[in-house]
């Protein structure tokens, strides 16, 4: 059974995160990008858990459906939480993911995780303990809990990312270190940025949107071939990292990330680290510089960036659907003209996942242009220009070329140090 997943989202009780995010609006946005496995996030929140319990029904061993729901849409119950501690010398601030495989182990995990925090002040909530402890409260409230590092790479609060100050797994997880399977890349690293570590070989890479608001759903994703569909087929899966069960993972251009270069964003600098390694504070306002997650990758990588392992978990790079659409035709990806022709390509085409990863590009110019069809022609070679994202500012992407060919550029449109 194909399982099409994102593992990693957010209700409308985390900060920063849209209000409009409700199980419905999960569902059907589920639905139209082609997901059949999507986490219920924040489940540690006491508001967001009672909506889970009143409106979520059991269906496959450890996963739920929407109460008279026939979508096929299965949920999982997952959360984030941010650890924040002393070790040694440094604060660590490190977010976790974690997913459970019942109400009764959620229950227990959020009695254990309420006495070290405040669960009502966020859905995404900081709890005081180790990254150590908080592996052991989770065992403990059920050991078929399973957690990994959220974004690890992300400057602020992932376990790699340049403000952690944690270099490796072990370092990070200590005596639990035995217990962490897999990692979130991140928007902003790919699986073949990842391959440079040796010492990440042993961990699965999964792919997730972590959204914000319901657009954003899918916009990372894993695909899974399961024998059966449950809970702990899916981990399983997960911790073998079989290329027959863990079919692939769906990638943003890690370029398009927001922090995938250096940079100071009130500057608008943005920083090349494979061309200026030493370059600590703005040039501009002299203000410090967000060190990003290539930059990184660079400092703790033992390989090439051509290496490939033999037992890799394939990937592919897209871009989503609603970008592409509101690229080829100038518009912002909220306005109304995308959104209609969004829903019209949903209905003549598909999920949005088959459009990106399968249907033809010739079926897409058909229906929806010459520019459509290679747009996504394109952004399936690669064949694109990417100015990256740095401190929080995401990247931009070209996928025709319109600059390169109007301006005669060579590479990045934006002028990087």
């Amino acid at each position: 059974m194909k399982i099409i997943s994102d593992l990693h989202i957010h209700s409308r009780f985390a900060m920063a995160c849209s209000d409009a995010i409700n199980l419905q609006g999960i569902e059907e946005t589920a639905v139209q990008k082609g997901i059949n496995l999507i986490s219920t996030g924040d489940f540690t929140h006491p508001l967001w858990l009672k909506e889970l319990k009143s409106t979520l029904e059991p269906a496959e061993p450890g996963l739920f459906k929407m109460k008279g729901s026939s979508s096929g849409v299965r949920f999982i119950l997952g959360s984030e939480v941010s650890t924040v501690f002393g070790q040694g010398e440094r604060q660590r601030r490190i977010h976790h993911c974690i997913l459970a495989p019942s109400f009764d182990a959620v229950d227990a995990i959020n009695e254990r995780l309420s006495k070290r925090g405040d669960l009502m002040s966020d859905g995404r909530p900081q709890v005081s303990m180790s990254a150590a402890e908080l592996v052991d409260e989770l065992l403990k409230s059920d050991n078929r809990t399973f957690v990994f590092p959220a974004h690890a790479w992300t400057p602020y609060f992932g376990v790699f990312g340049a403000l952690s100050g944690v270099d490796s797994m072990k370092e990070a997880y200590e005596d639990q270190e035995k217990n962490i399977f897999a990692l979130e890349t991140g928007l902003s690293s790919s699986p073949e940025m990842n391959w440079r570590l040796s010492a990440l070989d042993k961990y699965s890479l999964l792919s997730n949107s972590d959204m914000h608001s319901l657009q954003k759903i899918g916009r990372e994703m894993n695909v899974f071939n399961l024998g059966n569909l449950s809970y702990d087929w899916l981990i399983r899966a997960i911790k073998e990292k079989d290329k027959k069960t863990f079919e692939k993972t769906v990638e943003f251009f890690p370029e398009e990330g927001k922090y995938h270069f250096d940079g100071h964003r009130p500057c608008m600098v943005s920083i090349d680290p494979d061309k200026q390694k030493s370059i600590t504070r703005c040039p501009v306002c002299g203000g410090k510089i967000v060190v990003g997650v290539l930059h990184r990758i660079n400092n703790l990588a033992d390989r090439d960036s051509d290496y490939s392992p033999s037992n890799r978990v394939p990937y592919v790079k897209t871009v989503p659907l609603r970008e592409i659409i509101a690229y080829v035709n100038r518009k912002a990806p909220t306005s109304v003209a995308v959104t209609k022709t969004y829903l019209e390509m949903m209905s003549k085409l598909g999920t949005e996942y088959s459009i990106l990863v399968d249907v033809s590009a010739d079926r897409i110019s058909e229906g929806f242009g010459e520019d459509m069809g290679k747009a996504v022609e394109n952004m399936r070679k690669g064949d694109i220009t990417i100015e990256p994202g740095y401190a929080g500012v995401f990247g931009k992407i070209d996928l025709l070329n319109r600059d390169k060919q109007k301006k005669g550029l060579q590479g990045w449109k934006q002028k990087v140090l």
